[in-house]
């Protein structure tokens, strides 16, 4: 017998409980068809999804969640592949979130993460979802969030959200999981400098993929970066961030990875900090919704929906200012209340 949707929640849709049961039963299409249902933008199937999310909470919020970001080319991929095998010889049940970034032409993702996964996708233990970015800020697809919740209902106990590149933005997935791992080529130089600081004060770990090409300069921008980071304010008052070197072609250095990662885990576990981090990201979560949902309402307005495409061709000509144009748009929805 499935939970009782929460209050203010329709009854589930038949169709629904069976997604529901497949689910539990960590059946990998039924994982799949819930997740396309978050993402739908249809108004039934936005319904239906709230009612799943509702029934499913209970049974999410018990794996570890590792947010892995990096500049193109330093190897996301490949580590991902490697870490998430060697999690399953180990027993665990892994689950990667790949956003792409969006194709212009057909919306759909363009880097495929998942036909570069080859050996982790063939494994009943793992599950692939690329996700195109739509150009959500931070390379962070809208509906992550509730994907990972969805996986976690379905017994997968680490999740790993790869993000589109780095930057300032990146506080998206390092909001929403519990550790965020930065990865880090050996010979990049000086030429990441420029956005460095924003997202190693985001950092619980970072990582010098690609060791084994130049061991002797991985040691030493290893050793930079532990310099760097001693003058940072890190993001948690109970962990200095750890710097790494691996190889995940290889397979060199997973094993240390992921001893560091328990360890993060224990120690922000007994400081009571890991269950706080989980509860401001709901709060955070829920103002997300709340603006997004503003938003959407106020395109859907019908005198904004009458004006809209005037006012915003007026903004692009130059015959009205966009501070004049906002407020005029603004005022519409409060002259119908």
């Amino acid at each position: 017998m499935q939970p009782m949707p929460e209050m203010g929640q329709s009854a589930m849709d038949p169709r629904d409980a069976t997604l529901v049961e497949g689910l539990l039963a960590a059946n990998r299409r039924a994982l799949a068809k819930a997740i396309t249902l978050v993402e739908s933008t249809r108004p039934d199937h936005r319904q239906r999804a709230q009612t799943l999310l509702g029934v499913l909470l209970p049974h999410s919020g018990r794996s570890l969640r590792i947010g892995i970001s990096g500049v193109p080319g330093v190897g996301k991929s490949t580590f991902i592949e490697a870490l998430g095998m060697f999690l399953i010889e180990r027993g665990h049940r892994v689950a990667v979130l790949a956003v792409d970034p969006s194709s212009t032409v057909h919306g759909g993702s363009i880097l495929g993460d998942k036909t570069r996964m080859e050996l982790l996708s063939q494994r009943e233990e793992a599950f692939i979802r690329p996700t195109p970015s739509s150009g959500s800020l931070g390379g962070v697809a809208e509906h992550t969030r509730e994907a990972l919740l969805l996986c976690e209902a379905a017994g997968h106990d680490v999740i790993i959200v790869e993000t589109v590149g780095v930057g300032q933005s990146e506080t998206a997935v390092a909001g929403m999981t519990d550790c965020f791992v930065l990865l880090q080529l050996p010979n990049a130089g000086d030429d990441l400098q420029a956005i460095k600081k924003g997202i190693m004060e985001l950092a619980d770990l970072v990582v010098f993929n690609k060791a084994d090409i130049d061991p002797v300069a991985a040691q030493l921008a290893a050793a930079q970066m532990r310099s760097a980071l001693s003058m940072l304010h890190p993001a948690s008052p109970n962990w200095l961030p750890p710097v790494l070197t691996l190889s995940a072609v290889r397979k060199d250095g997973l094993k240390e990875f992921w001893k560091v990662l328990e360890k993060f885990r224990d120690t922000l576990g007994a400081s009571g900090e890991f269950a706080a981090r989980r509860r401001h990201q709901a709060l955070a979560w829920m103002w997300q919704l709340v603006d997004s949902g503003l938003r959407e309402g106020f395109r859907r307005h019908p005198a904004v929906r009458e004006t809209l495409t005037a006012t915003a061709a007026a903004v692009e000509a130059g015959s009205i200012a966009p501070t004049a144009a906002a407020r005029r748009l603004l005022e519409l929805i409060g002259q119908q209340e």
